[in-house]
């Protein structure tokens, strides 16, 4: 594990020579694949010392990790191409890479809580400095606010961990049952915000409206999954409690999956109407969490690593409209069959698996799900078959109200995409959907 890790650590001085912007964006995907032909993990721990391993959770979050910001470099060409800052941008990615990395191989509560909350500031920095609005202040300190003021609630209960149970090894806490309240409350809160759940997901839209495109690629392919990772870490000895308050996220979750997915259904704006679909999928994440089963728990996993590839390259498709037609707005953006015809594939395959539509590993996530939260209380099929409904009606509303219709007036104009956005759309696209050939990864490691 070291050796990824100096290996990410040693690239952050060489991001600061001027050619060196796609010799970095090379070298991450190398560091892609050596990492998979290091570290093949079957379903057991590897790589464990007293500081850093990984088990199959991590393993596929830092290669995710890894891969969105290695398309992250590939997508936002224009910052090296205008000269805006370019060294000081990949100095973010990889300062981000380092924290997520760390994040998700620490075995320690609190290293992961230092890890957790350090992901924050080149996310921040990201949106004030390469955001397109002036708004985009006003988002960053949204994003600030919300994630840090939950998340001291959840330091003063690590420390109670340490000063009780006189450890912070998330192994060893799994021997003892807590049955606490407040400090369930106080534990997984800050996990909830960063999902986010339903009520607490104001800052989501804003700061990805607000974002470049790289921050809302890592927005949703990444920090959103930061809050799953956390809940599955922390509920082995939360149980008893989380027996006892899972039907109240449950229905949260649900309900709310509902009604941002009716919030969708009224967006002209096409980055917000992906980052509330982000709101739904997530809340079908959460209620599977809660649910406390082997179907839920691996619905999860697979729907987290299924919605990073999906909603990143949704955002990038919206970016690529938003740099040609200079607005995000679907009442410009419509007719785009017209316009830019070799995208319009890409649309239409991205938005599929938005939906879940097979081959995509988005499918094999919602069965789960949908069997976990069944299983769990056939109430919950009222507002399944409704969350599943309006999921596909929002995508189907993006993709048709984007690529039919009349052109806008104002552009008379035709324009096909670089070979460079094809390519970062396809890697989004083709590991989406040959991972359901390896699916036995994504369901089996409990």
């Amino acid at each position: 594990m070291l050796k990824f890790l100096f290996f990410l650590m040693f690239l952050i001085p060489v991001c600061f020579k001027k050619t060196n912007y796609w010799m970095v964006q090379n070298l991450m995907f190398f560091v892609f694949f050596l990492m998979i032909s290091f570290c093949f993990v079957n379903n057991f721990e590897s790589s464990i010392s007293y500081f850093l391993g990984m088990d199959i959770i991590s393993y596929g979050l830092i290669l995710l990790s890894i891969w969105i910001c290695a398309l992250m470099i590939t997508a936002s060409e224009s910052i090296f191409n205008k000269k805006n800052y370019s060294s000081f941008f990949l100095f973010f990615i990889l300062f981000l890479l380092v924290m997520l990395f760390l994040t998700f191989s620490v075995y320690n509560l609190f290293l992961f809580y230092l890890f957790f909350e350090s992901s924050l500031i080149p996310t921040l920095f990201l949106i004030l400095g390469w955001g397109y609005q002036p708004e985009r202040l006003q988002a960053g300190l949204y994003l600030l606010f919300y994630t840090l003021l939950a998340s001291m609630p959840l330091l003063v209960s690590i420390f109670y961990l340490m000063v009780e149970y006189k450890t912070m090894n998330f192994f060893i806490l799994t021997n003892f049952f807590i049955y606490y309240k407040l400090f369930y409350l106080t534990m997984i809160f800050a996990f909830l915000v960063k999902m986010p759940m339903f009520l607490v997901h104001l800052w989501l839209p804003k700061a990805h409206v607000e974002a470049p495109v790289a921050g809302s690629m890592i927005l949703a392919g990444i920090l959103l999954k930061l809050g799953g990772y956390g809940l599955i870490r922390v509920f082995p000895f939360l149980m008893f409690s989380g027996l006892t308050f899972s039907y109240w996220w449950v229905s949260v979750s649900l309900i709310g999956g509902t009604l941002v997915s009716l919030v969708c259904l009224r967006q002209t704006d096409l980055k917000a109407l992906i980052a509330y679909s982000s709101v739904t999928h997530m809340g079908i994440v959460l209620g599977g969490l809660m649910t406390y089963s082997f179907w839920g728990l691996s619905g999860a996993y697979t729907l987290m690593i299924a919605h990073g590839l999906c909603s990143s390259g949704l955002f990038c498709l919206a970016n690529m409209s938003y740099e040609r037609s200079s607005s995000r707005s679907l009442l410009i953006n419509k007719g785009l069959l017209n316009f830019m015809p070799s995208l319009a594939l890409w649309w239409f395959l991205l938005s599929s698996s938005n939906m879940a539509a097979p081959p995509s590993i988005n499918l094999l996530g919602e069965i789960c799900l949908l069997n976990s939260l069944v299983g769990w209380s056939w109430v919950t099929m009222l507002a399944l078959s409704m969350v599943s409904f309006f999921s596909a009606a929002y995508t189907l509303y993006l993709y048709s109200y984007s690529q039919h219709g009349k052109v806008f007036s104002g552009v008379f104009s035709f324009s096909s995409g670089y070979i460079r956005e094809f390519l970062v759309l396809l890697l989004h696209w083709f590991p989406l959907n040959l991972l359901i050939l390896k699916s036995e990864s994504c369901l089996l490691w409990l």
